[in-house]
């Protein structure tokens, strides 16, 4: 796996549940993801498919360049991706589900390629409602110049059945843009250039020698 500390902490909320289906937020030690805390976070819903951090480690600060904690979580992504994570968040905490988003960083001046991946949580509040979710986001490459935002190559949603289990994920790939279809080897793209004109000699050429040839012009100016 090449994002570990997502995993542990996947396996440490799993081992929260126990025999409920969604753990309860208060139940969070840090201490017991003493490895991945840089990578973890807290978010609280305020509304349909917007969150925002409650707590927040060190790398996603690195990541902006600034403290995040209070901004929503689509922050963090290009405008472009912004639905579909909202998309997916809503998913974690209405169905309810857990959610796994591989992403890209955004590229320009001093901005190396960056892959990274997040995962988001349910997590219970107080009142037993779903309105927190632990999350992480680890990344792999030098952060470069930030903010470094990201967009989204895929997402899997997968849905937590009442009794605890796990429903088949919904993988909701990012839809690449074909590319245009090569000029085949024999076809020219002219372009604004106007079609070429055949070329026929003229039938009263004098016949080629090998001698050469040489025609005195007279002039009287």
């Amino acid at each position: 796996m090449r994002f570990p500390v997502l995993q542990e902490v996947e396996s440490y909320w799993d081992a929260l549940r126990g025999d409920h289906a969604i753990p309860f937020r208060a139940d969070v030690d840090p201490r017991k993801i003493e490895k991945a805390l840089r990578s973890a976070f807290i978010l609280e819903r305020l509304a349909p498919g917007i969150a925002r951090f409650r707590l927040a480690g060190s790398h996603l600060t690195e990541l902006m360049g600034m403290e995040i904690r209070g901004m929503p979580l689509t922050t963090l992504y290009m405008p472009e991706a912004r639905d579909r994570v909202s998309s997916a968040l809503e998913q974690v905490f209405s169905t309810p589900a857990k959610a796994w988003l591989t992403l890209a960083g955004d590229r320009g001046l001093g901005k190396p390629p960056l892959d990274a991946c997040m995962m988001l949580l349910p997590l219970k509040s107080d009142q037993g409602e779903i309105t927190r979710a632990l999350g992480c986001l680890a990344s792999l490459g030098p952060v470069g110049r930030t903010p470094r935002r990201f967009v989204v190559r895929t997402a899997a949603v997968t849905p937590i059945l009442p009794n605890g289990s796990m429903a088949v994920p919904d993988m909701t790939p990012e839809t690449w843009q074909t590319p245009a279809a090569a000029t085949p080897p024999h076809e020219v793209v002219n372009g604004f250039q106007e079609p070429a004109v055949g070329f026929n000699p003229s039938p009263h050429r004098p016949e080629r020698t090998d001698k050469p040839q040489l025609y005195l012009v007279k002039s009287d100016d």
